[in-house]
């Protein structure tokens, strides 16, 4: 897992419009990485409508959304359409930008170990630097607390 103040690991992957987005094009703005396990499971899509249902207020903020599972981009497609997802989902097939941010781990799942993505979330500030570390996600009540954190670090 990356920390606070590490340099945001860069990627080049694509959308779920088959366009290429990288880190790059995020500089100067706030940006929130949330990686989750599956497109339209349960906990994942919970975490997505909520950040859905809040993305103006990030919008307002300037902060930037992109969702990153190991899910094709015709999945994230799919699964964007079928929510209104607002925001950019992208499609990490090799795991490489997955474990480059420390969300591939060991998961136990009814008894079974397997690796996997784990919920993980990143606020990557407009210098491109580590800004705050969400290791245990609630996909509930997650969007409100990253909102909170934000509108905290642009009051100070």
């Amino acid at each position: 897992m990356r920390n606070v103040h590490d340099s945001a690991p860069d990627f080049a992957l694509q959308d779920q419009n088959g366009s290429v987005r990288t880190l790059a094009e995020y500089k100067g703005k706030w940006l929130l990485i949330y990686f989750y396990p599956k497109d339209d499971t349960p906990g994942c899509t919970t975490e997505a409508c909520t950040i859905a249902e809040v993305y103006d207020e990030f919008k307002a903020l300037g902060v930037e959304v992109i969702g990153i599972s190991k899910d094709s981009p015709q999945s994230h497609q799919k699964f964007a359409a079928k929510y209104h997802l607002p925001f950019t989902l992208l499609s990490d097939e090799s795991t490489d930008t997955i474990k480059a941010y420390g969300a591939w781990q060991k998961k136990t799942l009814f008894g079974r170990t397997a690796m996997g993505t784990k919920r993980v979330s990143y606020l990557i500030n407009p210098a491109g630097k580590i800004e705050k570390v969400y290791p245990k996600v609630d996909p509930a009540n997650h969007a409100l607390e990253i909102l909170e954190d934000v509108r905290k670090t642009n009051d100070q």
